[in-house]
């Protein structure tokens, strides 16, 4: 192995590592605060939110730290259905194996594409151990069977945002943005990043625009 290929081997494997660190510094905040709201927050029922507020009485921004199981995705897509258990754990499999096949094909071939790819593993890590946990901490989960308390698996959703200026059909009082986790903003913050990068040029294309321009004093000669 030459001297350039050595290094090049471990710049590789210190990249990995720093992304590594960072999935696992997203998903420990991710838990930490979910069992914080599990812990420290009330049973959400159809007759009773337990509700913390933060910010209030803006004309702009209202905040409030809530506690919300959510069994489906993203603003509560297939929420409370039989199916949704099966099939979003499914899926979050899935796209676990196939960003681990891609990154190691080097489709993450820059920084910032790593840096998208390390948060969203790190979201569908968070949520997808809510499915497979949540369900086992519920009242009365002892006396049911294995089976019965991995698909009462959620997604626990705490954090509450409405804009009092945007009022809609739906919310007179001002648009209620579905609430969310640190999970779910891993996998926005990678969504805006894979957007950033989309706009920058591969390295295989600038490699050939390279090979492409005219050698230093060649229009000259002509």
């Amino acid at each position: 192995m030459s001297v350039r290929r050595f290094s090049d081997f471990f710049a590789m494997k210190r990249v990995t590592l720093y992304l590594i660190l960072l999935i696992v510094l997203l998903y420990v905040l991710d838990q930490v605060s979910k069992w914080y709201i599990v812990f420290h927050y009330q049973l959400p029922t159809p007759f009773h939110l337990d509700v913390t507020p933060v910010i209030t009485g803006s004309s702009i921004l209202n905040f409030n730290i809530v506690r919300l199981h959510n069994t489906g995705v993203a603003f509560g897509m297939g929420n409370g259905t039989v199916w949704a258990p099966f099939f979003f754990l499914g899926v979050q499999i899935v796209a676990l194996v196939v960003l681990t096949v891609l990154y190691r094909r080097n489709f993450f071939y820059n920084g910032l594409l790593k840096v998208a790819w390390a948060c969203i593993m790190a979201g569908v890590f968070g949520n997808m151990t809510d499915r497979l946990t949540q369900g086992f901490f519920l009242p009365g989960a002892e006396s049911k069977s294995f089976l019965t308390n991995l698909i009462s698996g959620y997604v626990v959703d705490f954090l509450d945002f409405s804009f009092p200026w945007l009022p809609t059909e739906a919310f007179p009082g001002g648009y209620h943005w579905p609430s969310f986790n640190v999970a779910d903003s891993c996998v926005c913050i990678a969504a805006g990043l894979f957007l950033i990068a989309s706009f920058m040029t591969p390295p295989d294309k600038k490699a050939a625009e390279k090979k492409d321009e005219p050698a230093d004093g060649a229009g000259a000669e002509a």
